[in-house]
């Protein structure tokens, strides 16, 4: 049982995603949170000053959880087309695994995605940025050559949405989905090349 002094907002987190897990997002609410975690649910607003807020942290929690790799390869050292796939692949993967091993709670992120657009756009702006660092170092090391790199970044990520974006979830498993993948990143490799 956690006390009203020890509690995080961490702990507050994890609880609210077993909640809309279980009930769903229509019928989850700030005392089943509270419930789970053994306090008031005025120790729950204590760090999310409403519902909305708590569904918003929780949606950004989601989000962020693909960052933390991705911003390492978008730094790491090589070729920029090597960093560039593994990237997308390590992206298309986090989101066909969040979709395929929990789609109960992939389904209810849905509809909290939608809740909180300015959340959704500042992570795809974050995602954008990653790739234009990459694009950076391959056409500093003379490996692209690219007119605009942020351009260019954000026509790469929208290329490759049937591959990240939950609106195509649905075809992710589907035998073929890999391969189509790979043919997809070879145009955009060839568009990319220096010449």
């Amino acid at each position: 049982m956690t006390t009203d002094t020890t509690l995080t907002a961490e702990q507050i987190l994890s609880a609210a995603e077993d909640v809309l897990r279980r009930f769903g997002p229509a019928k989850a609410t700030v005392v089943d949170v509270a419930r789970i975690l053994g306090v008031s649910h005025s120790s729950v607003y204590r760090h999310f000053g409403s519902k909305a807020a708590l569904r918003e942290a929780v949606t950004q929690r989601w989000l962020d959880q693909a960052h933390h790799q991705l911003a390492a390869i978008s730094t790491e050292g090589g070729p920029a087309g090597d960093r560039l796939h593994r990237w997308l692949t390590t992206l298309f993967a986090a989101k066909r695994k969040k979709a395929l091993d929990d789609p109960e709670l992939f389904a209810t992120y849905m509809v909290l995605v939608d809740e909180n657009s300015g959340t959704v756009d500042a992570h795809i702006d974050t995602l954008v940025r990653q790739i234009g660092q990459i694009f950076q170092d391959g056409v500093d090391a003379k490996e692209f050559k690219l007119a605009h790199v942020q351009n260019t970044a954000r026509a790469v990520f929208d290329a490759t949405a049937p591959f990240h974006d939950p609106a195509y979830a649905a075809t992710w498993s589907s035998p073929g989905a890999d391969v189509r993948f790979e043919a997809v990143w070879k145009l955009v490799l060839g568009g990319l090349a220096a010449r």
